[in-house]
């Protein structure tokens, strides 16, 4: 494969990066495999089966038997194919569909011969790391690419940018989203990819505290932008507060790509700004973006 080339092959990719979060696939597999079974077993068994239903509640006629019997069938047959179709689209989102979106989130930033400092938050495997690294590559920058995450993904990362070629370009550090350990105003560009709705998870995705965390993970990554510098989200379900938090923390040109199906919900791409002077005017009130009320 030559550098630069936009489409690439999804064996390529997975050959690559693998799938990080591999077990909800395995389960959705198993439990669809077993559905088929299932459903294969009523249906060979049909007849067999009737008569087991006859014995066991007399009070069936033979048609109430059947119904059941077939209608037994159908659910295991239609809960196999939802499943199978559940773990089809998780697997295409996990790798084609992560590194097409990785290439329009590089394609946002016009010019990438005047980055040097981009900060990947949530990098895992490097799919979206890697692909800024190739930029500088093909720029002949000396620019560096940092990937944080919170799970010791360092080995696997680098490994990635191995293969890519683009190791010399990439740094991995272990961190979290929400107390970011950058200084203010740090990084040129900071990107993240279907990362940013994880944070604060562990309160449970629709709690207040969980929409805090979330809100506060985006304070961190305006913070540590650099005044003019550029942030990439491509997220899933909860665009919609990220771009209300941006408008409150004054940032300009936001633009939301349009609807993405990955993983099975809607995600969209968040693009915005820091604005090179804010000024604050009279009765106006500063926002704090970094949140630090909250716990």
């Amino acid at each position: 494969m030559k550098m630069g080339k936009l489409v690439r092959d999804w064996v390529e990719i997975y050959a690559i990066y693998g799938i990080e979060d591999y077990q909800t696939l395995v389960f959705l597999v198993i439990h669809a495999l077993g559905f088929t079974i299932l459903s294969l077993v009523l249906l060979v068994y049909f007849n067999p089966i009737c008569s087991v239903f006859d014995s066991l509640f007399p009070v069936l006629s033979v048609g109430g038997s059947r119904f059941i019997a077939g209608f037994t069938g159908s659910v295991t047959a239609l809960s196999a194919v939802c499943l199978l179709f559940a773990a089809g689209n998780i697997f295409y989102s996990s790798v084609k569909l992560h590194w097409e979106m990785s290439q329009r989130m590089v394609n946002v930033v016009n010019d990438w011969s005047m980055v040097k400092t981009v900060l990947d938050v949530g990098c895992g495997r490097g799919i979206l790391l890697n692909s800024v690294a190739k930029q500088f590559k093909k720029e002949g920058s000396s620019g560096r690419v940092v990937g944080l995450d919170r799970r010791r993904t360092t080995v696997a990362t680098l490994r990635t940018a191995g293969i890519e070629g683009v190791q010399e370009y990439v740094t991995c550090r272990e961190g979290d989203a929400r107390c970011l350990p950058f200084s203010d105003n740090y990084f040129d560009v900071v990107v993240s990819a279907v990362f940013l709705h994880t944070v604060g998870k562990e309160f449970g995705h629709t709690t207040a505290a969980a929409a805090a965390a979330r809100i506060k993970g985006l304070g961190e990554f305006v913070r540590v932008l650099k005044p003019g510098g550029v942030g990439i989200v491509w997220d899933l379900v909860h665009v919609p507060e990220y771009v209300k938090r941006l408008r409150e923390l004054r940032m300009e040109d936001i633009r939301v790509s349009e609807r993405v199906t990955a993983f099975m919900v809607s995600s969209h791409i968040v693009s915005f700004r820091k604005p090179c002077d804010h000024v604050v005017v009279v009765g106006e009130v500063r926002v704090d973006w970094r949140l630090s009320n909250i716990c």
